[in-house]
């Protein structure tokens, strides 16, 4: 697979691609049990999952990082894997997907990087995780709108969330309001091929505070987005 990550700019050490030939194993293993992700079929699964969430790192650099909504782990333990410096909290509500997360950071043998079984709009009332964090990222979650309210809030000022989309345009203009209600503004977006799929991310910088009433809760941030 050294020559797949290649074609996308990744250099990779033995070490690390070693780390994801276990990673992809147990995403397999439990997939089973768990129902993690319809994409199983190794190329594909290097590609869609692996490859995807390492092009963000142009956006990340060191610091603390909370993953929302994790399920598998993408983006967040492939960006940990390549970029050891990370100190990364995977947020996930479903049991079993937390069960799995923290199989995989013991069984790579990941330091510096826990898993929290809960959800976005209840924690980001928690003063421990709200406005801590100096990165923020989500995959597959919501739409961007929706997306905003329940990341933003546990980014500290300065700091950034990182959305990882498919094809955004539409999203990112309904998703403005949204941005600058909670305190952000839209600092950097990249559009790239993914074998075909059209992928887009969107760095949001945090340049105020958020409002305490963010994120609403009671679902009013999918049913009514800001």
């Amino acid at each position: 697979m050294t020559e797949l990550f290649k074609d996308y700019g990744i250099e990779i050490t033995d070490d690390k691609l070693s780390k994801f030939e276990k990673y992809y194993k147990l995403l397999i293993e439990y997939n089973n049990k768990f129902n993690i992700t319809a994409i199983t079929e190794k190329k594909e699964v290097y590609l869609k999952h692996f490859i995807d969430s390492i092009l963000g790192l142009e956006f990340i650099e060191n610091g603390s990082l909370i993953d929302i909504g994790s399920g598998g782990g993408f983006p967040a333990i492939p960006l940990k894997i390549l970029n050891e410096e990370l100190d990364v909290t995977l947020m996930e509500a479903t049991g079993k997907k937390c069960e799995f997360l923290n199989v995989v950071i013991n069984s790579l043998g990941l330091k510096n990087i826990r898993v929290i079984n809960g959800r976005a709009e209840e924690i980001a009332k928690d003063d421990n995780y709200r406005e801590k964090f100096a990165y923020c990222t989500a995959r597959a979650v919501a739409r961007l709108n929706t997306l905003c309210e329940y990341c933003i809030p546990f980014v500290k000022k300065g700091g950034y969330f990182v959305a990882f989309k498919g094809d955004a345009t539409d999203e990112l203009k309904e998703g403005l309001n949204a941005i600058k209600v909670l305190g952000g503004e839209v600092d950097k977006v990249k559009e790239y091929d993914l074998d075909g799929a059209k992928r887009t991310l969107i760095k949001i910088k945090k340049i105020g505070v958020t409002d305490k009433k963010y994120p609403r809760g009671q679902g009013k941030e999918r049913k009514n987005p800001l």
